[in-house]
């Protein structure tokens, strides 16, 4: 037994590889608020990561540049910096661009440069394709043809900040105290198959979909093959990159609500799908035929956030967690409810939601109560 130990964790610590911290909090009323509760909130969760990877998303963070696509790209070169400006200048109405502020932090070293951009699809588009299509394509043509050149952000009047750093580290290099927004979600990163670098942080993000998670995506293989046949390609080298992709395709693509999504991604198992009633047993055995190869396997929590919306969702069984906070219009979503509780002690309402069940704060509902969120996903017609 103690060898068996000693294999385990050789270097005698009693932190868990697999931990990773991940926290959101939305006003529903559509407020926006200050990111100083969520940076000491994910703080709070500094031992769950390592110091190779933070980062955040904000909604409505923009709202000068509102109805204009913002993209965030980080530059290993000014060669390459050049060479994607002229591709946007070619490819868009530029209407804005500059620096990301950032400030000297001492355990951030050798950042990338990071610009922003206010883009306007204009002509250039073929007359027949949706905007957003038009922008995922590009978005994919930068991260896959300018090697010294990605883009992490490229959503409306929403912004994501990562690196290679913890949450606080990141927070403060990019100045977030100074922003506001309605949406906030952050997440801490301890690698554990994959790379800790400043593109394989977390959020992920297409267009204004963002994911942050905890576990580890072993379906990862077949998740990415089946994407690609839809011209999305994973270029972070980080697992949970599917994920955000995943969820563009079927919610915004294939205009799926996410209670259908959840019993995709998070699919019951086949001797649970037998025993349901005959038409929610078709429906399952449908929803696995067509979208079995989007099944994400392994352990997850996520939190995915867009416009409007911000969702939580575990694996099946909860092998990660996730505990959800209400104070009158605010939803917050944490790996720990100490977390939630440092920044709102006197919750209304605290609870662990089951497994595979989303719990969803809107714009256009109110909050869903541990009763509401049972109704809400017991049965889909």
């Amino acid at each position: 037994m103690k060898e068996l130990e000693r294999i385990q964790n050789p270097y005698n610590d009693d932190k868990a590889i697999d931990a990773c911290s991940i926290f959101g909090a939305m006003d529903t009323s559509g407020k926006r608020f200050s990111g100083k509760g969520v940076i000491r909130a994910i703080a709070n969760m500094h031992d769950r990561g390592n110091g190779l990877g933070g980062g955040f998303a904000i909604y409505g963070l923009y709202p000068e540049y509102a109805d204009l696509y913002a993209f965030h790209i980080m530059y290993l070169s000014q060669k390459g910096k050049e060479d994607v400006e002229a591709f946007l200048k070619e490819k868009f109405r530029l209407t804005h661009a500059e620096e990301v502020p950032t400030q000297p932090t001492p355990k951030i070293t050798n950042p990338p440069l990071v610009w922003r951009y206010f883009l306007e699809v204009g002509p250039q588009k073929p007359e027949e394709e949706a905007d957003d299509d038009y922008v995922v394509e590009r978005v994919m043509e930068i991260n896959t043809k300018f090697p010294d050149a990605f883009v992490f952000s490229s959503g409306k009047d929403m912004g994501v900040f990562k690196g290679v750093g913890y949450p606080e580290e990141i927070a403060e290099y990019f100045c977030l105290e100074q922003y506001e927004g309605y949406l906030w979600t952050a997440h801490g990163r301890f690698p554990t198959n994959t790379p800790g670098w400043w593109g394989g942080a977390h959020p992920f993000c297409i267009l204004d979909w963002t994911v942050v998670h905890n576990g580890e995506i072993s379906s990862y293989g077949i998740n990415r093959r089946y994407l690609e046949q839809f011209g999305y390609h994973c270029t972070m080298q980080t697992d949970t990159e599917v994920v955000a992709y995943a969820v563009d395709l079927l919610m915004r693509k294939h205009n799926l609500p996410i209670e259908i999504v959840a019993k995709i991604l998070a699919s019951p198992l086949w001797s649970d799908i037998q025993r349901l009633p005959q038409r929610e047993q078709t429906l399952m055995r449908t929803l696995r035929q067509v979208y079995g190869s989007l099944l994400l396997n392994g352990p997850f929590t996520v939190i995915i956030a867009h416009h409007g919306e911000m969702i939580g969702l575990t694996d099946r069984i909860r092998l990660r967690p996730l505990t959800v906070g209400a104070k009158g219009s605010m939803l917050y979503l944490s790996s720990e409810e100490s977390a939630i509780r440092l920044i709102c002690p006197d919750l209304d309402e605290a609870w662990i939601p089951a497994g595979g069940e989303p719990v969803v704060g809107s714009l256009k509902a109110p909050l869903k109560t541990p009763v509401a969120a049972k109704e809400m996903v017991s049965h889909v017609d």
